[in-house]
């Protein structure tokens, strides 16, 4: 069973279509680099699927279940945003507790290996509006892997990190894929992320232009980077 399946979905802001006519199947077990210009639809896409926005047409559904109003199914999601927004007053500490208790999460079922592999270990007094833009990307990070997540979405997620801590939260989402999670990427840095993606997800103008294997990408277009193969793939009309 496919765990996201978007089927001609749109969406309208006024006159404008941030998406058009999406068809897409993402996988249980597999990494895809959801890419594009500024102003593609990618943060549309997003919120499309985490329920922030409704979609003017068509649907979406995850582990076969349609999404509506019962925001239940977000349980199994994790999302780290590229920019987050926390209670500058709560101390770190205080909000992974308070978001534990959201999610409805026992300490045992609590998975926060990540604090200590970020470092964050002994900044848990600290205040969120004290913290580096670095700092709260980990943060970000955390809250998205605690909760073990069978679908994994992040925005951006190495924006802001050190090449340590970037390689540590990449690896964590191949964990995701290698226990069987759905894992969907949006990045500018295409190098850093590739060696993760088995498949590429191309937005332009709200429109779907491919989703192909990375392997099929730089095959077709003889080419071993995905930023060499870009242009090339955009100039073919297959």
């Amino acid at each position: 069973m496919d765990s996201i399946t978007f089927s001609g979905v749109g969406k309208r802001y006024r006159k404008l279509w941030a998406l058009r006519d999406v068809d897409a199947a993402f996988r249980p077990g597999e990494v895809v680099m959801v890419i594009g210009p500024n102003g593609s639809g990618k943060t549309t896409f997003i919120k499309c699927l985490l329920g922030l926005v409704r979609p003017t047409s068509g649907a979406i559904h995850v582990n076969g279940e349609r999404i509506g109003a019962d925001p239940a199914y977000r349980h199994h999601i994790g999302y780290m945003p590229q920019i987050s927004q926390f209670p500058p007053a709560l101390t770190i500490g205080q909000l992974l507790d308070m978001m534990r208790d959201v999610r409805g999460l026992s300490p045992e079922r609590t998975d926060d290996g990540l604090v200590e592999d970020l470092g964050l270990s002994a900044q848990l007094g600290k205040r969120l509006g004290t913290l580096s833009g670095g700092t709260m990307q980990k943060v970000s990070a955390v809250l998205a892997f605690r909760s073990a997540p069978g679908i994994l979405v992040m925005d951006e997620p190495t924006a802001g990190l050190d090449p340590l801590s970037a390689r540590t939260v990449l690896g964590r989402a191949a964990a995701v894929r290698e226990r069987g999670g759905t894992v969907l990427i949006t990045s500018h840095l295409m190098e850093e992320v590739e060696t993760l993606a088995d498949r590429v997800a191309y937005l332009q103008d709200g429109t779907l232009r491919f989703l192909l294997p990375l392997r099929e990408i730089l095959a077709r277009t003889g080419t071993d980077r995905l930023s060499a193969a870009l242009p090339l793939m955009l100039a073919d009309p297959r």
